[in-house]
């Protein structure tokens, strides 16, 4: 098995000490490979995002121009309620 040094906060590490009982670096090995489960989910949904989008003609200039609609009228609405 591989050693990985970690750096915690000082407040961490003495919360940490208190609970000698927890195996810490299984909790630490399950946390990491729950981020990597995250990473690769995000990575498949970007792909499938890009091969949806790679043949569309809007542009950034569209984007932003919608943008600053959508900003625009929520701003008018909540100019309307009073509440800006």
């Amino acid at each position: 098995m591989a050693e990985l040094k970690l750096e915690v906060s000082d407040d961490l590490k003495e919360d940490i000490s208190k609970h000698s009982d927890i195996q810490w670096s299984k909790v630490f090995e399950k946390a990491i490979r729950e981020e990597l489960v995250e990473i690769a989910k995000r990575k498949i949904i970007l792909s499938a995002l890009n091969k949806l989008f790679e043949k569309s003609k809007f542009t950034e200039k569209d984007a932003l121009e919608l943008g600053r609609k959508v900003n625009e009228s929520m701003y008018k609405n909540l100019q309307e309620k009073g509440l800006v």
